[in-house]
């Protein structure tokens, strides 16, 4: 899945030692830019917080998987980003126009040297 918006703030950076070693989280709240925008929070794992570069304000489109988990009777439903894109501050300026060409007349006054 992607949800297109804007970064409006980032949480706290969560650290932390598991039994795989230690772990650290960056969870951000995206706002859509949809006519009714949504607040979503969304978690970053591990090497990609550093590769991603996230900050406020930036308008940034995210591939995620929702993924939820029981336990102890009571489920929680995360939302783990893959993927972020981020928007191009600037455009690409537009390609130059083509040159204007303009016909030539023949040496000869004719407005073509076909000889028919």
């Amino acid at each position: 899945m992607e949800i297109t918006g804007t970064i409006s703030s980032l949480l706290e950076l969560q650290t932390g030692e598991g039994r795989n070693g230690p772990w650290k989280k960056q969870e951000f709240i995206l706002e859509t830019d949809d006519q009714y925008p949504r607040k979503v929070c969304i978690a970053v794992w591990g090497e990609k917080i550093d590769q991603f570069e996230l900050k406020t304000g930036e308008k940034v489109t995210v591939s995620i998987n929702v993924e939820s988990r029981e336990f102890n009777g009571r489920w929680y439903t995360d939302v783990k980003a893959w993927k972020i894109d981020k928007a191009a501050t600037q455009s690409a300026p537009p390609p130059p126009p083509p040159p204007d060409y303009e016909m030539e007349e023949p040496a000869s006054g004719f407005p073509d040297d076909l000889p028919f």
